[in-house]
């Protein structure tokens, strides 16, 4: 259910891109309380990205999931933030992150919704 979309500028090599996901996917299911075997990650890397006129590292995440609530974006964008600073050493005040509650009929997977 919860979808972790990463893009950045910064450039990242296949190692380093697998290894991004498997942190970040852990990492999602851990703070959302979710079985990892429905998070989904995906990392796009080396984008043109441009944020507060300068090309420095920087990142736009989204993350959707069903019943994400509102008391839980604060701290996720704490949390995504310091985590993308250690992964990728991307400065908080560079990420930009669209949360996103998605209604189960809204979801689907397994030839189903949710």
């Amino acid at each position: 259910m919860p979808y972790l979309r990463i893009e950045t500028n910064v450039e990242l090599d296949r190692q380093q891109v697998d290894s991004l996901l498997g942190s970040a996917s852990k990492a999602v299911a851990d703070r959302l309380g979710k079985p990892e075997r429905y998070v989904m990650v995906e990392v796009v890397a080396g984008v043109r990205l441009m944020f507060d006129g300068n090309c420095d590292p920087a990142a736009y995440v989204e993350l959707k999931s069903i019943g994400l609530p509102e008391s839980q974006t604060q701290p996720l964008s704490r949390f995504l933030c310091e985590f993308l600073q250690d992964q990728l050493k991307i400065a908080p005040d560079r990420v930009y992150i669209e949360f996103i509650d998605i209604p189960r009929k809204y979801w689907g997977w397994n030839g189903g919704t949710f």
